[in-house]
């Protein structure tokens, strides 16, 4: 049910338990341009602000519960146990969404002591407790991104200058590493090895997946040597050329050395765990154009591409998997909110997932939702 500004606000008022056991509620608003809504009454926005982010530090305190140690590291705990610099990125994201310092300072001192083992900056990528120790020394892109990123905003909330040192660090080595031209485009190949012309067939291979939108103008002023604008522009360039099969969907892993981008060859043809992501980090982005987002938006609802959360062939647009999960289907809401001005289902914001991942993309999505998109609670 949808109600008008006035009404909402009336409701709101009358207690927080509107949000501690959400109900669906938002203000009325033309559609945006862009992804996201336009601007909201700001004594109304103050009161959503508030409201949310209380909500959303208990969604924090039970997702740290389950899923972060004491000592501060992420547990996937549907894949061993194992840590990834990926899952230390989104747990420092999340605490600094809920305003947790102490536990973002864990989580970056684990980060930094158990993952930073490499020769530059950058984190080796896994972790597994059978060995106690990191695994692969090579990184993973995303993971750097995502750590840079929370450091770097983490030095403002927090006013430690320190953690902006440490985002130079990194992202210095992004920009020496992984960042590069290839052609009028600007890529982020997904690891420092394995990944350039030389190393895969029609290489180089990258991972749309890896492209956080809304990190890169953050990350300018610390590298300004890397075309980080470029970068941004050169993700949604390659989001709309990687259209394969009927359903028009980019692979997870993407060739570029040929005439076209094509799905790699020792990757599976598939869009899946790594491109449900997508759609986050576009929503994520205020400026991202609408139909960017919107063709993601139509795989979870009605229409000829719906189907719910799965991993799709993208050569045959069969299902290979369903994605079972809150999570999942959290992210297709939250574009369809982000496009369309869509309500968020109730059950999507009080529903946990018992698993690292989807409970993750449910609340890194949820974050969103209260820090730019609360008019479709």
């Amino acid at each position: 049910m949808r109600l008008t500004r006035r009404a909402g606000l009336q409701r709101i008022v009358v207690g927080c338990a509107m949000l501690c056991a959400p109900q669906a509620w938002a203000s009325d608003g033309a559609a945006p341009a862009m992804v996201g809504g336009g601007p909201r009454d700001v004594e109304t926005a103050t009161i959503l602000s508030n409201l949310s982010q209380n909500w959303f530090k208990g969604e924090w305190a039970a997702y740290r519960t389950k899923f972060v140690s004491a000592d501060g590291r992420v547990i996937d705990n549907a894949n061993g146990d194992v840590s990834h610099s990926e899952g230390q990125g989104y747990g420092l994201l999340l605490a600094l969404s809920a305003g947790d310092a102490a536990a973002f300072d864990t989580i970056w001192r684990w980060t930094a002591g158990h993952l930073q083992k490499r020769s530059d900056a950058l984190f080796a990528w896994k972790w597994d407790p059978r060995d106690g120790k990191a695994v692969d020394l090579n990184n993973a892109s995303d993971g750097d991104v995502l750590i840079a990123w929370a450091l770097a905003k983490a030095a403002k909330r927090f006013a430690r200058q320190e953690y902006e040192a440490e985002a130079r660090r990194v992202v210095r080595a992004l920009a020496a590493k992984v960042v590069v031209a290839h052609g009028k485009d600007v890529l982020l190949l997904p690891g420092a090895a394995g990944f350039g012309a030389g190393d895969q067939p029609a290489g180089p291979v990258v991972n749309l997946s890896y492209w956080v939108f809304a990190a890169f103008p953050d990350l300018a002023p610390l590298a300004p040597q890397a075309d980080w604008a470029g970068l941004r522009q050169s993700g949604l360039r390659l989001l709309d050329a990687s259209r394969f099969g009927p359903r028009r969907l980019p692979s997870d892993w993407i060739a570029l050395g040929g005439t076209s981008p094509a799905p790699a060859a020792r990757f599976p043809a598939q869009f899946g765990y790594d491109g449900i992501r997508i759609p986050l980090y576009l929503a994520q982005d205020p400026g991202v154009p609408r139909e960017t987002l919107a063709r993601f938006a139509a795989l979870d609802g009605p229409g000829p591409l719906a189907g719910g959360p799965a991993v799709i062939d993208t050569g045959t647009g069969a299902i290979r998997q369903p994605m079972p999960g809150s999570g999942y289907r959290m992210v297709y809401a939250l574009a369809r909110c982000a496009t369309s001005g869509d309500t968020i289902p109730p059950q999507l914001l009080s529903t946990r997932d018992t698993d690292y991942y989807p409970e993750t993309l449910r609340l890194l999505s949820i974050s969103i939702v209260q820090e730019r998109l609360s008019q479709c609670l």
